[in-house]
């Protein structure tokens, strides 16, 4: 039986009684409900808060839920919007203007760089690099941080990624390319030293 199957026996199950079962059906969900939080609020606790409000919500819409979208992609997207509406009352602004996308005509230049290289994945396992590459992520700005986490760590298609945010495909895709582009270009002033101490541990 597939995920998919058993999240749909699941629903069936909740919605004839058997509330109890809600907690397996999004435990498999709640790192990728708190990271989608995080990547809009880029605080801990707010994330965390956004993440119990959607799971609580879901609980109250699951009656709705239609099975028109995977059930991942429809919680995650109740979470993408709470945390949004919690962005807009903590800094009592608005969401991107029709000039960001103005702005996604410009170009970006990327530092030119002779030596980068895959990093080897013992390096990429160490918890400073880990570090170093979430703290990159943080300081993109918001319009590429919310397409790099929902393509490349919540691994949504381009299709997906581009209805949770009312975006074209062609749009997350510049964004994207942007995303990376730049947090590369973040990460390379640090990531070769955590190599090179990793080399001189081996070494050892």
């Amino acid at each position: 039986m597939s995920q998919d199957q058993a999240e749909a026996r699941l629903i069936e199950r909740i919605r004839g009684g058997e509330r109890e079962l809600f907690y397996d059906l999004v435990q498999p969900h709640e790192r990728a409900v708190y990271l989608v939080a995080f990547s809009v609020l880029k605080n801990e606790a707010d994330a965390e808060d956004v993440a119990q409000e959607a799971i609580l919500k879901a609980f109250r819409s699951l009656p709705h839920f239609r099975g028109e979208a995977r059930f991942q992609h429809w919680l995650v997207k109740i979470a993408f919007n709470e945390a949004r509406m919690r962005y807009r009352k903590r800094v009592a602004e608005r969401l991107e203007s029709i000039d960001d996308d103005r702005q996604d005509s410009g170009a970006y230049v990327p530092l030119q760089i002779a030596d980068w290289r895959e990093l080897p994945s013992d390096v990429l396992e160490r918890k400073e690099v880990r570090q170093e590459i979430e703290r990159a992520v943080e300081r993109l700005p918001e319009k590429y941080r919310e397409v790099l986490v929902l393509r490349d760590i919540q691994e949504l298609s381009i299709a997906e990624t581009a209805q949770l945010l009312d975006l074209t495909e062609t749009t997350v895709k510049v964004r994207l390319f942007r995303a990376r582009l730049q947090l590369r270009d973040m990460l390379v002033e640090r990531l070769p030293a955590c190599v090179r101490q990793s080399r001189k541990v081996q070494a050892w």
